[in-house]
């Protein structure tokens, strides 16, 4: 889980342009202001990602609870970055106008820490049923969890809406829960 040194970071270069095309001006406070951070922290990691990471050995076991604070905010590489933050740009653009920047800045706070105990808490459950202890060492950063938060309260907010994934049509209300069963299996890691 170590990113690679000393290459062109083509999905944060890819970020940055789209970025500018939206322009700094339209992008509200609080989403800017996520997307900043997650920007520096990938350049500026606090820790190696082995050592952000949030796992059940990590939190559970060894009592490491900065992880639920570091992991949402570092990525395992530039497109994990790029795909994260294209997506909370959007998000953020549509739900920070209608709920407020203040409200807004509060779930994504609560958000970024709940994900990593929930996913905690699931990885164990897994150890338990399946009876499997590498669940126990599996370790996650990224932004997704916090994503997938604000898709689900996206689609509250504004329902209605059909999405297209993978090539089918789905009330958005459904369509979260089938990308997120789709990006697993097209992505495990």
């Amino acid at each position: 889980m170590q990113r690679r040194q000393g290459r062109v970071n083509a999905g944060l270069l890819l970020l940055l342009y789209q970025i500018s095309q939206i322009g700094l001006q339209n992008i509200p406070p609080v989403t800017l202001g996520v997307l900043a951070l997650n920007v520096f922290l990938f350049l500026n990691p606090v820790r190696p990602l082995s050592e952000v990471c949030i796992s059940v050995n990590e939190a559970i076991y060894k009592k490491n609870w900065q992880r639920l604070l570091l992991s949402p905010f570092h990525h395992a590489d530039d497109w994990h970055l790029y795909y994260n933050m294209i997506s909370m740009l959007w998000k953020g653009i549509m739900l920070e106008k209608k709920l407020k920047s203040m409200w807004f800045a509060y779930l994504i706070a609560v958000f970024s820490v709940l994900i990593g105990v929930v996913y905690v808490l699931l990885e164990f459950l897994l150890v338990k049923i399946l009876d499997d202890p590498s669940y126990e060492m599996s370790c996650g950063v990224g932004f997704s969890g916090v994503l997938f938060a604000l898709k689900v309260l996206n689609n509250h907010y504004n329902p209605g809406r059909v999405s297209t994934v993978l090539g089918l049509r789905l009330s958005s209300k459904y369509a979260c829960w089938v990308e997120l069963v789709a990006i697993h299996l097209i992505a495990p890691g």
